[in-house]
């Protein structure tokens, strides 16, 4: 199924829609009020989705948007409904009119015209993102062209509850030493879930020794070669895991209840303030704290896209320019709220507003955006796409 939707959405020519203009703001914020905001993004944890409710009642106290969280289990659900509205000759008033989109999902809809723009670079909050020092203009290699806007940055780290595992772990291997000594203390959630999915990439990157090959699209040769490490190393690792690799929590939330019960010592988070807002929440231990690899981590920014056919596009568009905004931003960065990362550039915000971010406690857990070191770029998406389908086939639960 997933192949024949990637053969059919390349099929369709990419579409520029222009109607209403980003740039003439004024007009956008007039024809936005009233209009209502179906907003698909990842439905699984309760301080985002609190904060989405936040964001909500804000655009309605200052713009009389009404946004509907549309909570999703998976990305691709949102993409398979707009697809199949273009199938159906449905190219006004569809039912979703923004989604949190990111990877391969941004480029099936991309390539197959399915997306509104370009309008991220038009809007009003965009001269604060940090396009010097983040990777806003891509998502994973692909060029986003303004199709789609930042609204949070992530960054892999490792979540260890130091009272049962004191140090850091520097390295895949230095991973795999440690489940060897200690088995059942660790798991991932199961891939295609989008951490499960996460792990895989990560562990991809710090295994290979051809890093490069992997921001090109993937093929027969350069795959066999590439993902050899991986699998051995997954080989040797899954039957040391939770419940030896029979079973496989569901989501992200469920491996923190994991970590809260005392199941599991270590886990895999994207976001680096998650375990501080964890701990600020009672849902982990407070000897609980992060770390990354030597080589570092895999980092990317959250992204949200307006489908070709929305009814609400200039609503859309205010949703993400005030996920832009110093307000938004600053909430989110709050442990104890979400304790996302920011997009923007600190440096080009009015004073007041630089000093209430330096002001911000990121909790015990959070690391410094020195001790997060270096960021990895994501791999192309056709990369994830062939390990996730090799995974199931190989570890899947009831293989």
């Amino acid at each position: 199924m997933k192949r024949m939707l990637s053969l059919v959405l390349a099929v369709w020519p990419v579409v520029g829609w222009a109607d209403p203009d980003p740039a003439d703001w004024d007009a956008v914020l007039a024809e936005a009020a009233g209009q209502t905001v179906h907003w698909h993004a990842w439905g699984g944890s309760t301080a985002t989705n609190d904060f989405i409710t936040w964001v909500g009642s804000r655009l309605t106290q200052e713009h009389d948007i009404v946004l509907t969280h549309v909570k999703l289990e998976n990305t691709s659900d949102a993409v398979t409904r707009v697809l199949t509205e273009k199938t159906a000759g449905q190219d006004e008033q569809g039912a979703v009119d923004l989604i949190w989109i990111n990877g391969a999902n941004f480029a099936a809809m991309k390539s197959a015209g399915l997306l509104f723009g370009p309008f991220a670079e038009a809007l009003p909050n965009w001269h604060y993102a940090d396009t010097a020092t983040k990777s806003l203009r891509h998502d994973f290699t692909v060029p986003t062209e303004g199709y789609e806007s930042p609204w949070a940055m992530a960054q892999v780290v490792f979540m260890h509850d130091t009272d049962d595992l004191p140090d850091r772990l520097g390295s895949m291997e230095a991973l795999l030493d440690w489940a060897r000594s200690n088995p059942g203390r660790f798991t991932y959630p199961q891939p295609p879930d989008f951490l499960g999915t996460t792990f895989l990439k990560q562990a991809l990157i710090d295994l290979t020794t051809d890093g490069a090959a992997l921001a090109a699209p993937v093929t027969e040769e350069s795959y066999v070669e590439v993902s050899a490490p991986l699998w051995a190393f997954l080989d040797e690792l899954t039957p040391l895991l939770w419940r030896t690799g029979r079973a496989y929590p569901q989501s992200g939330p469920r491996q923190l209840q994991l970590m809260s019960d005392d199941e599991i010592d270590l886990a895999i988070s994207f976001s680096p303030g998650e375990a501080s807002t964890a701990i600020a929440n009672y849902q982990l231990p407070d000897s609980v704290r992060t770390f990354v690899l030597d080589k570092g981590t895999i980092g990317n920014a959250s992204f949200v896209a307006i489908p070709y056919n929305s009814g609400a596009k200039a609503a859309a568009m205010v949703v993400a320019d005030f996920l832009l905004s110093p307000e938004a931003q600053l909430r989110a960065q709050d442990p104890a709220v979400l304790g996302y990362g920011t997009v923007l550039d600190l440096g080009a915000l009015p004073s007041q507003v630089q000093r209430a971010f330096q002001a911000l406690d990121l909790g015990p857990a959070t690391l410094s955006p020195e001790e997060l070191g270096t960021v990895q770029p994501e791999p192309h998406p056709s990369w994830m796409t062939r390990i996730a389908e090799e995974w199931v086939a190989r570890y899947g639960v009831g293989n």
